[in-house]
């Protein structure tokens, strides 16, 4: 049996007094897509950012099997390594797309990147796979000498997709990728994203407050509440047949009345 991509145990944060995250413990597998869901203030981006290596946790360990074979502790690694597998094997999918690019340059130049942190140095092979990827989350390879700041909301997030996506990453982190779109932009996005997702055999840990996005896109879900995990499962076990209460809440919140 396959070992698991990411493995957290017993990962807690705090921030002064307050506890963002406590003592959450998971595997997520290869090809799996695991969503965290919670009110706003309930831990799951706190958690998210620990698990990619951008916080520390104060407790707890997180782990991850590498494309080589080998299993790290992402905490214990250095920065330099951290910040190597964050650009080669994992991808991050902000919510505003503008902390995930590179204002300032081309369509084109934010995709190029992530291919040169992988090795390639050819422009022509860099600029036909940059077209190539512009073609598959469906923006006009006409906008590829474009800068980001000319884009709209939905294709500066499609584009912060592509750029992720481009360097055949094995785990990608998602914090509330549809968040702040408009709801046909949203639909469209998922829509992209659903069928990247499971074309690429992509692992995701997603971060959303949206259970309509969740049940679309994850196959396991854990509910989060004032930092802690009150309830995990099969999505549409957790979101058909809710057992916590706080669960019961959220569900009932997304009914038509």
């Amino acid at each position: 049996m396959s070992a698991p991509l990411l493995s957290a145990r017993g990962v807690g944060k705090r921030f002064g007094g307050r506890i963002a995250c406590r003592d959450v413990s998971f595997d997520l597998w290869p090809g799996e897509v695991l969503g965290i869901v919670g009110e706003s203030g309930s831990g799951k981006t706190t958690l998210l950012n620990c698990l990619a290596g951008r916080l520390l946790p104060d407790g707890g360990s997180v782990t991850y099997e590498t494309k080589s074979g080998g299993t790290v502790d992402v905490h214990r690694l250095s920065e330099a390594r951290r910040r190597l597998l964050a650009r080669t094997e994992w991808g991050f999918v902000n919510q505003d797309a503008r902390e995930g690019l590179r204002m300032g340059v081309s369509a084109g130049a934010n995709i190029g990147e992530r291919l040169m942190a992988v090795g390639a140095r050819h422009y022509g092979e860099i600029r036909g796979q940059a077209a190539d990827w512009m073609t598959r989350v469906e923006i006009d390879v006409e906008r590829l000498d474009d800068r980001p700041n000319t884009y709209s909301g939905g294709m500066r997030q499609r584009l912060q997709i592509a750029r992720n996506l481009v360097s055949n990453p094995r785990l990608i982190f998602m914090d509330e990728p549809t968040g702040g779109l408009d709801v046909s932009v949203q639909a469209r996005l998922l829509d992209l994203l659903r069928g990247l997702v499971e074309g690429l055999h992509l692992s995701v840990v997603l971060v959303t407050h949206d259970l309509g996005v969740a049940r679309l896109l994850t196959h396991r879900l854990m509910v989060m509440q004032g930092g802690a995990v009150v309830e995990q499962g099969l999505t549409d076990q957790v979101l058909d047949d809710p057992q916590h209460p706080y669960t019961q809440m959220l569900v009932a919140s997304i009914l038509p009345v």
